[in-house]
């Protein structure tokens, strides 16, 4: 006969199975499924105001006899006037970069003895022609274009050395050298009709390792490009002193900066952010805080992070002072190279961002430049391609102009950020620019379905009910068109590729 109390055992164990499943799935369906990652556009909050993207032409850089080797690093002088009338729209027009910032560097070959004649043209003239046509395509675009010339080394005289590359300024030459800018900065303004804004002190001028210590040979390496060094104290008396200068050359609207370090830890934690922050003359007569903002992720000879710590110092007494970088690597020219514009923008804080030479032709650098991406690259047949770097750089300089507001975003995945841009009047749409930085793959080289990022991106603070959206990967797609993404209920549904950069612009 069966055993009754088994039975009932057997029944028993069926609820209660039953009963514990039913209570699981209730309980599950509290759980939220994670489908898709959060990630939020606000554009009705604003961080900071931005001037812009830029582009940087370097004409001499490194040659120490202009006679014997007239060094054009840009390459410009190789190409056909089609050619580089291509190259200035790729640049600054409609459908190119469009950028808003331009920097000229002013090299030590302008005035061979002190108080003697200036000639401006001789080692200048591809990057004057460069930037003056450039100047034109913005204006006929009906946009405006702001001019950094940044001190790239002074002449031989200028220095205790008395040779070129000198580390040391001689201290009776400082009202000479400061002429010597300010009349480059006048030839500019008033003779080439260039909106120069800003004259900035030095080229890494911090970086007293670069000599003996004795200071008594001119430079550590053969590819070491000009410089002088400029300790804390000799760039707080120069912020002090150039508005004089400035002001006796009869030049408009023209301003001081700093200088640029090779970072912005160096320029926090070195000392001339507390120096310059610590005179109310110095922070009073600064127009514009400067770094270059070169980065790799660690801490090194080169290398520090995005610090903030200088521009906090300073706008403590001055809110309202804006900040560039005004040189940056272009890195692997990949998506990481738009995340590190992504620190620079949402770390430091700056205002607007320039990076190193745009245009290059590599033999002319000795021993090979050290930051080789670029955005054009020039061969010496004469010819020259676009580059994965200016396609990437594509997808932050046109959704940037200047005029607008850096917006907030927010991610809960550091692999995929987020850069966004408010039209705040300005005419040009709001947009904003998705990078997943995540590239592994598995063993065979196919990418995971952990690489591909699916996003509910939560878009506040805009009238648009659909965005036109462009990507650049790498290795399809540059710069393409992918379609218009609707903006239903407050959310764009979208999925990144794994190292791709998205831009998106408000279409109504």
């Amino acid at each position: 006969m069966p055993n009754p109390n088994a039975m009932k055992n057997t029944v028993f164990s069926i609820f209660l199975c039953f009963f514990l499943a039913s209570a699981g799935f209730a309980q599950n369906k509290r759980i939220p499924v994670l489908e898709t990652m959060p990630l939020q556009i606000q554009f009705d909050h604003h961080l900071q105001e931005w001037d812009g993207f830029g582009f940087n032409y370097v004409e001499t850089a490194q040659t120490t006899d202009y006679n014997e080797w007239p060094q054009d690093y840009g390459g410009f002088s190789l190409l056909s006037d089609k050619e580089k009338d291509e190259i200035i729209n790729h640049v600054f027009g409609e459908d190119g970069l469009k950028v808003g910032l331009v920097k000229m560097f002013l090299d030590p070959w302008h005035q061979p003895d002190p108080g003697g004649p200036f000639d401006h043209e001789k080692t200048t003239s591809n990057m004057r022609e460069f930037v003056k046509a450039g100047y034109e395509v913005t204006k006929n675009r009906g946009a405006g274009l702001q001019i950094i010339t940044t001190l790239y080394g002074p002449p031989a005289w200028a220095t205790k050395q008395k040779f070129l590359r000198g580390r040391d300024l001689d201290q009776e030459m400082k009202d000479g050298l400061a002429r010597y800018m300010v009349d480059w900065a006048r030839f500019l303004q008033q003779e080439e009709g260039l909106p120069l804004k800003y004259i900035s002190l030095h080229n890494e001028g911090e970086d007293w390792h670069r000599w003996p210590r004795d200071g008594m040979s001119p430079f550590i390496g053969e590819g070491h490009d000009y410089n002088m060094w400029w300790p804390s104290e000799q760039t707080v008396n120069f912020i002090k002193m150039m508005p004089g200068f400035i002001k006796d050359a009869g030049l408009e609207d023209v301003h001081i900066t700093n200088g640029e370090c090779s970072n912005w830890f160096r320029f926090s934690h070195w000392g001339d952010a507390v120096a310059i922050s610590g005179d109310p003359e110095a922070v009073r007569n600064l127009g514009l805080v400067t770094s270059h903002g070169f980065y790799n992720g660690t801490y090194n000879y080169w290398y520090g992070d995005h610090n903030p710590l200088g521009i906090d110092l300073i706008k403590a007494k001055r809110p309202e002072i804006h900040a560039w970088v005004t040189s940056s690597s272009w890195a692997k020219m990949d998506a990481d190279f738009v995340r590190q514009i992504y620190g620079s923008i949402y770390s430091v804080g700056v205002n607007g961002f320039i990076p190193w030479a745009g245009i290059q032709r590599p033999p002319l650098w000795v021993g090979g430049d050290p930051n080789p991406g670029n955005a054009i690259q020039v061969s010496e047949e004469g010819d020259y391609e676009l580059r994965n770097g200016y396609y990437f750089y594509k997808q932050v300089s046109r959704a940037g102009q200047p005029g607008m507001k850096v917006a907030r975003t927010i991610t809960r995945d550091t692999e995929l950020t987020a850069i966004a841009f408010s039209s705040d009047g300005t005419g040009n749409p709001d947009a904003f620019v998705v990078l997943n930085t995540r590239t592994s793959g598995d063993s065979g080289g196919n990418f995971s379905n952990r690489s591909y990022k699916d996003l509910s991106i939560h878009v506040k603070g805009t009238k648009a009910k659909r965005f036109i959206a462009y990507r650049t990967d790498g290795r399809n797609e540059l710069y393409k068109y992918i379609g218009e993404f609707p903006v239903e209920n407050g959310v764009i549904e979208y999925t990144a590729p794994p190292g791709s950069v998205t831009s998106f612009f408000a279409a109504e």
